[in-house]
């Protein structure tokens, strides 16, 4: 950690020699001279801390003297911090009054004062020699300290090493690793076996299935896997799978299975455990069910009898595979006789996932490598976690001293770590570069099975000051790369794509949190106060930096936590998560001066104008607050932050940024403030703007205000209510927005809109697009040329007769039509194909890429028409369609020819007379169809009562008989 705080540092009295501040600085007298000389002194002592970091594990010596100079490091970083920020504000109040705006603004300056900026500076005129003379003194004091720590460095007689700087390399591919398991075909099989065996003395309803293992033996990797497999599936009505962990709590398992059963359940908010319990015996009464409890830990036989109640009302042969670390939960189970104990893999199979994860090739490798690889996989000691780990760190090493590097290094020698696995995971971090160490180990700020996002861990890090980097003005792209190297080498797992925006979302896992927690036991705390937290608050000391307070209320807390907070001052992280917090309590956050993170998800009923001295502050999340309406007036002193979140507060009607010159990422969705979102047209280097509204009743925002802000990236959604002034320079609003991947567009009046879309034209790169509540009758020309688009929904348009030539998408993978109510006829248009171009030599190709096709609730479409026979040669359409869903078209009877010889795998009809033609035509009209098999709905025994077009319906084609269902993958719960 040491190395890397020491290089943020440097990077920082780099800063100051900028034009910009160095003038500023030059005023304050020696304090150059001193700059200079702590630079020499941070850079000798850089020299050694790669050494020093691998012997603090074993010298104790040296952990304290790496200790000391974090300590230095951080206060004399909070100093250079405190000073750049002030000379930011005096810029900015130079140029408001070069500006002329002072005058004009009287009320607004007595609402952006700064009322506790920090205690180190003063105000006005007056103390400006005070305030310099102070800053001087400081940086002289901590420059002795750190000089008297260089000189301490050689007692030690540390290895001066020299590191090459560089951004970590990027997947070849894909930051997705592929799911590949070795060695766990007995255990699945036999797993299966018992999940499909169906003996007609069974007696116990449900039969309880435990998986036993030691933390890295890949036990969740079994479970999903017999979890997933297609007999299982198939043999289950219901399937559920639940993440319980540490501690258990019978009524969230609850909520969470009854989540997994009926997502709009109104139950499953409830916090009465007897009204969970009757949902879930209700919901499951008669079914045949597979729930898996993975992770658990700790329940009483109270809390599980009381679980396992409701799910005896299921049918016969339901299963309940549970995976656990501790043989005695499974006595308390009473499921001894069905426990299956994972073992150590054998070696050969450790080798096969030593070398896929390391993505080397076994048979082509030669003897040197592959004796040097066994050898390193012995060390492995069966644990599959501990193979895929060090083989993830061999990915980028191609020479052979590397790998004997590996295989000598002093750590597989030390006693002193806790467990076994955290030899080879030491290694691992070792190879990292210092900022990508402080980034992995900046995750265990939340507890275990934590759900982590991608873009959320990219702000946290650099609300830290973890992604500095010299020439690299984008923060964001280093902290991506970082990202995707950590997964590279399996820091990650349990990888998912949000298919809302494309964000990557993973967890970590518990070996690995346990790992983390032990480098970092000095420095990060979880306190959940829901447990007796008292022991862990002894433990900690002062020089805690990172702080999360989870499930606190002033009534039944084991520890106060207002004590906590006085005790640890020196905080650069706070995160309070389902908290009651009191005035009192926020007035001690306050005065945590150097916090640069601070997560409340919390409910807010007092006015925080004491905020404006967090000056540090980088990054705000205030999530859930019902109360607060208005944010206060002393946020404007905030001049360093980068991330605002301000999502679920409700009742938020107002936010100014306008002095935010910092900001880059903002947050507003269900808040009344996205409407109103004061000075945004000033912040040209944002990037995230989750919601956008205009013409609202008390709306502030313009459409023009976007006009600026071409950094954008990931998703936006645009609102656009009531009344919106369209003038001329409202033209190309989004069209340089390259960076935008995603942009939903949410039309909710009822006026002209034509023109409004016409000057929403997005960049040509946009890559999702959703279009929602446009009332216009024709759509503007440009959607018919975003070439690159591969996502497209356009829903509930009721005023549109025609649909726009999208067959000349030439990217388009998957496309929705939705409440089109105005369509009667689907003609050619829609295809793409225009009057005199089947005339060309070419053949022309309609939607090549699409791959999932949905039409949904056009209730006066009639007719789908093809092209006509003597031009079809001309045209291909659809050549890559395997999925069509057609649902709640009630009067659509027939399908198009060309649909007749597409390579489709599954085809679903709801509420559409289609199936009746298909089901009770002529064998020859059948045929039409190639491999075409009818598949009911359990309730569908017959297709004679015109009820029947109301069940669902799903024809698999090419032998692939599967029913579309909502079973869900296995959840991932914060």
């Amino acid at each position: 950690m040491a190395e890397a705080l020491v290089n943020v540092l440097l990077e920082r009295l780099a800063t100051i020699t900028f034009d910009k501040v160095g003038e500023e600085f030059r005023l304050v007298t020696g304090v150059e001279k001193e700059v200079m000389c702590l630079t020499r002194n941070l850079e000798a002592i850089r020299a050694v801390l790669e050494d020093a970091e691998q012997r603090q594990v074993t010298q104790a010596t040296v952990r304290r003297w790496l200790s000391e100079l974090t300590e230095v490091s951080l206060e004399m970083d909070d100093v250079l911090d405190e000073w750049i920020t002030e000379v930011l504000k005096r810029q900015m109040e130079r140029q408001e009054q070069e500006d002329g705006r002072a005058l004009n603004d009287v009320a607004t300056k007595k609402k952006v004062c700064f009322p506790c900026l920090s205690s180190c500076f003063c105000f006005g005129q007056a103390n400006q020699l005070l305030l310099r003379r102070d800053i001087s003194v400081r940086i002289k004091e901590l420059n002795e300290r750190i000089d008297l720590i260089g000189k301490e460095k050689e007692s030690f007689t540390f290895q001066s090493t020299t590191r090459v700087a560089e951004l970590p390399r990027r997947p070849k591919s894909t930051s997705l690793p592929n799911v590949k398991t070795f060695g766990r075909d007995n255990e699945k099989n036999l797993i299966v076996s018992k999940l499909l065996s169906e003996g007609s003395q069974e007696k116990e309803v449900p039969l309880i299935i435990p998986i036993v293992g030691m933390g890295g033996m890949g036990k969740t990797t079994l479970a999903q896997l017999v979890y997933n497999d297609e007999n299982v599936k198939s043999h289950y009505d219901k399937r559920i799978w639940v993440c319980v962990s540490d501690p258990f709590e019978e009524s969230k398992v609850a909520r969470a299975i009854i989540e997994e059963l009926d997502r709009n359940n109104s139950s499953k908010n409830s916090d009465e455990l007897q009204t969970l319990m009757q949902c879930i015996y209700e919901l499951l009464e008669g079914k045949r069910f597979l729930l898996v409890l993975d992770d658990v830990w700790s329940p009483t036989l109270t809390q599980w009898e009381e679980l396992i109640k409701p799910l005896r009302n299921g049918a016969i042969g339901s299963r309940v595979l549970v995976t656990t670390r501790k043989e005695e939960i499974v006595v308390l189970m009473k499921a001894t006789t069905q426990m299956i104990s994972l073992k150590k893999l054998g070696e050969a199979f450790c080798l096969s996932l030593f070398y896929y994860s390391a993505d080397v090739d076994e048979s082509r490798v030669s003897k040197e490598f592959l004796d040097v690889g066994l050898e390193i996989v012995k060390r492995c000691k069966g644990l599959p976690l501990v193979a895929k780990t060090l083989g993830s760190l061999m990915r980028n090493k191609n020479k052979i001293q590397e790998w004997r590097a590996i295989l000598n290094s002093k750590i597989w020698e030390l006693k002193v770590i806790e467990h076994e696995v955290f030899q080879p995971l030491l290694l691992s971090y070792y190879d990292l570069d210092p900022p990508l160490r402080l980034c992995l180990l900046y995750c265990i700020i939340y507890p275990k099975d934590c759900v982590y996002y991608k873009s959320n861990l990219v702000e946290l890090w650099m609300s830290q000051d973890y992604l500095n980097a010299k020439g690299c003005e984008n923060k964001e792209i280093i902290g991506q790369a970082y990202f995707d190297d950590l997964l590279m080498r399996s820091f990650f797992q349990d990888i998912e794509v949000d298919d809302e925006n494309g964000d990557i979302r993973c967890k970590i896992h518990d070996t690995v949190h346990d790992f983390l927690q032990y480098l970092t036991k000095n420095e990060c705390l979880i306190l959940d106060l829901e447990l007796d937290a008292s022991d862990k608050s002894e433990v900690a000391n002062d020089k805690i930096r990172h702080l999360s307070v989870l499930h606190y209320t002033t009534s039944d807390s084991f520890i106060s936590v207002e004590s906590i907070l006085r005790k640890y001052k020196k905080l650069r992280t706070l995160t309070v998560a389902d908290v009651t917090i009191t005035s009192s309590m926020f007035e001690l956050i306050v005065q945590l001066k150097c916090l640069r993170t601070l997560v409340l998800r919390v409910e807010w009923d007092f006015d925080p104008e004491c905020i404006g001295g967090l000056i540090h502050l980088r990054y705000f999340a205030l999530c859930g607050s019902t109360r607060l309406k208005e944010l206060p007036s002393a946020m404007s002193s905030l001049y360093n932050l980068q991330t605002l979140r301000l999502v679920n507060c409700f009742r938020l009607t107002k936010v100014d940024v306008r002095r935010l010159i910092n900001l880059r990422h903002l947050y507003v969705e269900r808040c009344e403030a996205r409407g109103s979102i004061i000075g945004i047209e000033k912040l040209t280097h944002l990037q995230t703007l989750d919601v956008f509204r205009v013409g609202g009743c008390e709306d502030v925002n313009k459409l023009e205000d976007l006009k600026g802000l071409n950094q954008l990236q990931l998703h936006l959604i645009i609102q656009i209510e009531g009344a919106v002034n369209m003038v001329e320079e409202n033209a190309a609003i989004m069209v340089n927005k390259a960076h935008l991947a995603n942009l939903r567009l949410e039309f909710r009046n009822r006026l002209e809109q034509r023109k409004i879309m016409d000057g929403l034209e997005p960049h040509a790169a946009l890559e999702y697009l959703t279009i929602c509540g446009y009332k216009g009758s024709v759509f503007s020309d440009w959607l018919s040329s975003l070439h690159r688009v591969k996502v497209l929904s356009l829903e509930d348009c009721p005023n549109c007769e025609i649909l726009p030539p999208l067959g000349k998408l030439a990217s388009l993978e998957s496309l929705v039509i939705r409440g089109f109510h105005g369509v009667k006829k689907v003609g050619v248009g829609f295809l793409g194909v225009e009057q005199g171009q089947t005339s060309s030599s070419s053949v022309f190709i309609s939607f090549p890429n699409l791959k999932q096709l949905t039409f949904h609730d056009m209730g006066s479409w009639k007719e789908w028409e093809g092209v006509e026979e003597e031009t079809s040669d001309d045209v291909t359409i659809m050549p890559c369609l395997p999925h069509l869903t057609i649902s709640s078209c009630y009067d659509l009877e027939t399908l198009p020819d060309f649909l007749r010889n597409k390579p489709l795998q599954k085809m679903t009809i709801r509420s559409s007379p289609i199936f009746r033609r298909l089901w009770e035509g002529e064998d020859e009209e059948r045929a039409e169809i190639p491999h075409f098999t009818p598949l009911l709905s359990d309730d569908a025994s017959s297709c004679e009562a015109e009820a029947d077009y109301e069940s669902d319906y799903v024809y698999s084609l090419e032998g692939e008989a599967d029913f579309e269902s909502d079973e869900a993958s296995p959840s991932l719960e914060s």
